[in-house]
């Protein structure tokens, strides 16, 4: 799902951020990892050159293990909105114990009073904050087992919320008999619900209805015989076994329906129009139904039909979905595996129906925004087009417990479309105002930093004590702990990465001991260390150079008093370090006639190398690698002129370095080397975001 961070940057900030991004460049190095050349807008460039090496995809999985299959049939009344079910749960016990219960989430009683936990949770900072002006609920009037005499065990079923007898969105369900394990049950199923006033992926809207979590959902039962269920928490999302989906579809005629799945039959009588929606390997289904739909179509060169369902006026944002989910496809297939479904729905929301917009579920994606944003040059419509997509690997495919290992979904989501953004537009991947480019990761950036310290990433959505530590540390900072992985190991290093955790893991439910084996793999020991200590130890870092100085190389002949140790790395207690740094690149064959060392320090727990350039007066720079294993080091310094700047990581390669403005040192703004100035699109990007939620 996509937070509203990136949705309060408008024209006057870039004006403002034009000034303090030259301002920024001025005074002190800043930099950022060199992402693609920036095409033209209208351009459409092909995956980059990384993706297009022969793909691994043959060995992904072909298909799902089916735990929960359902065939259903709603009938929606648009002007109570209500809707009645019914249909059959097909549930088979894949775990090694035998099961007398079954767990049913009913979410859409998280909307049935302002009692509920869901409702009760505040979440300062996030989306969901829309006053319910019409409470929902969902009423099970059938929950028959055909293999146990067709009993109706519903009416023993108990809310399992501890404490709170006022929520009935996880219930349990007793069974006459044991389901063995391997064994299948078949389920009949018939409920009653209201949808509320649209608030957070569901509800109505006018004739407008986005219908989530619409019907009696069996939890996912683990392996080992534990079931993961939990009552709807406003921080939380979903998780459940994958199945087939066979859903039919009841709307009054006029009313056009955007569905997980394909269309595979269609039928009009009585003023109804009834079309049924089939999609196998998926753990959701979901659907939009609207008087007022227009529709776009296209296909992709894969064969992927794309349809975008969105309001009169808004055709610029639906040409515009079409072309991003078309790159995307092929941009993300190539990266995190082949896209498996014939079918991507769009659902842009009409003006009021803001809630419905920026979700996902298996084929189906909402996105959100107007003319306005593309209009001023920025990405809004792209980024949470981009993003919705890139969930489809994430949440769709790979289907990770987002109740307990949020970071999972949305970390790796943003990752993923910072990544797509930056291939499709280069450096202008968050906004492009009055021919400044600002870069997403930029953007990203400072909400990572700022709640690096809150918390550790690695936490269950409950335990997030506002919206704002659950935007910043599930979704941006482990999207942006691994772009700086990217900067320091190589992209392409952890692109392979984490497309190898999602072409491992397709359908099979991880946790981020996965991520961190693929990581290990493919990037080696010390980038997964670095991973795992950003994620559960809140580790952080803080490069800064403390001081540099340089002498006549005569003076050390002459006898003049000069450190001992000038040339050679030292711990913090001023012994030789352990960590070699790698030696200056030559200057010349000639003697230099100059040299000094510069003293550098990292502050924090997360260790990683980064590059430290040395200046010398006649423009010449020196480059090496500082491994920062040790917490202080000394780097030498011989050149031809006394050196006068000192820059550690001037490619901003590490983008969770707490303060930029201390990586650099120098004696004389006039003399200082070319080199050390930034691109002034990072600056920009960073004062834009400093001035932006």
């Amino acid at each position: 799902m996509r937070t509203a961070l990136q949705a309060a940057v408008g024209l006057l900030l870039a004006l403002l951020a034009a000034r303090t991004g030259a301002s920024l460049v001025s005074t002190i190095a800043l930099g950022a990892p060199a992402p693609p050349p920036a095409p033209a807008d209208a351009a459409r460039p092909a995956p980059t050159a990384a993706l297009a090496a022969p793909s691994p995809d043959a060995a992904l999985a072909a298909r799902a293990d089916p735990i929960a299959s359902y065939t259903l049939r709603a009938t929606l009344d648009p002007v109570q909105h209500t809707m009645r079910g019914e249909g059959t749960l097909v549930w088979r016990n894949a775990s090694r114990a035998p099961q007398r219960e079954l767990f049913v989430h009913l979410y859409l009683n998280g909307f049935k009073s302002p009692r509920t936990a869901f409702l009760r949770t505040p979440v300062g900072g996030f989306r969901g904050n829309e006053i319910l002006y019409d409470y929902g609920k969902i009423q099970v009037t059938r929950f028959a087992v055909r293999e146990m005499g067709g009993a109706d065990v519903w009416p023993q079923g108990k809310p399992t919320t501890p404490g709170d007898p006022d929520d009935e969105t996880d219930i349990r369900v007793e069974l006459p008999q044991p389901v063995a394990p391997g064994d299948a049950i078949t389920i009949d199923l018939a409920w009653d619900a209201d949808l509320p006033s649209l608030a957070l992926r569901t509800g109505h809207h006018g004739s407008f209805h986005m219908v989530g979590q619409w019907f009696p959902k069996v939890a996912r039962l683990e392996p080992d015989g534990t079931w993961a269920h939990f009552p709807y928490h406003r921080l939380s999302e979903f998780y459940a076994d994958f199945g087939a989906y066979d859903v039919t579809v009841d709307v009054p005629e006029g009313f056009t329906v955007g569905a997980t799945g394909r269309l595979v039959e269609e039928q009009r009588r009585g003023g109804r129009a009834v079309r049924r929606f089939v999609q196998e390997d998926v753990h959701d289904f979901a659907f939009a139904a609207w008087d007022r739909f227009l529709e776009m179509r296209a296909t992709t060169d894969d064969g992927v039909a794309i349809r975008c369902l969105y309001p009169a006026g808004n055709e610029r944002e639906a040409a515009l979905e079409i072309d991003l989910v078309t790159f995307g496809l092929s941009h993300l297939g190539a990266a995190f595996g082949r896209y498996p479904y014939d079918t991507l729905t769009i659902v842009h929301p009409p003006e009021g129906a803001e809630e419905a917009g920026g979700m996902e579920y298996p084929t189906l994606i909402t996105t959100g925004g107007s003319w306005l944003w593309p209009a001023l040059g920025v990405r809004f419509v792209e980024s949470v087009t981009m993003h919705e997509l890139a969930h489809q690997w994430f949440y769709g495919l790979v289907a990770t417990n987002e109740h307990r290992h949020p970071f999972l979904d949305e970390g790796l989501t943003t990752y993923a479309e910072a990544d797509a953004l930056r291939a499709r537009y280069g450096a202008g991947s968050a906004a492009r105002l009055l021919g400044i480019e600002i870069d997403l990761l930029a953007q990203y950036r400072v909400g990572a930093i700022a709640s690096g310290h809150n918390g550790a990433v690695a936490q269950p959505a409950p335990a997030f004590v506002d919206g704002e530590d659950y935007a910043g540390l599930a979704y941006l900072r482990p999207a942006v702990l691994l772009a700086t992985l990217a900067g320091v190991y190589g992209e392409d290093v952890v692109r392979r990465a984490v497309g190898r955790y999602a072409r491992e893991n397709r359908f099979r439910h991880p946790g981020p001991e996965a991520l961190l084996d693929a990581v290990r793999r493919e990037a080696g020991d010390e980038a997964a260390e670095a991973l795992r200590a950003g994620l559960f130890d809140r580790a952080w870092v803080d490069y800064k150079v403390a001081t540099f100085r340089s002498w006549p190389a005569d003076a050390e002949a002459a006898g003049a008093p000069v450190d001992a140790a000038a040339g050679a790395p030292v711990d913090a207690a001023g012994a030789p370090a352990d960590a070699a740094v790698d030696a200056p690149h030559e200057v010349g064959r000639e003697a230099p006639a100059y040299r000094g060392h510069a003293v550098v320090r990292r502050r924090g727990s997360l260790v990683l190398p980064v590059d430290v350039e040395l200046h010398g007066a006649d423009g010449r720079v020196q480059r090496m690698r500082w491994p920062a294993r040790e917490s202080v080091a000394r780097i030498p310094y011989a050149g031809a002129s006394p050196l006068v700047a000192v820059v550690i990581d001037p490619d901003h390669r590490v983008l969770l370095d707490e303060d930029l403005a201390n990586n650099a040192r120098r004696l004389d703004p006039d003399v200082l080397a070319p080199a050390v100035l930034s691109r002034v699109s990072f600056g920009v990007g960073l004062a834009l975001t400093l001035l932006g939620p």
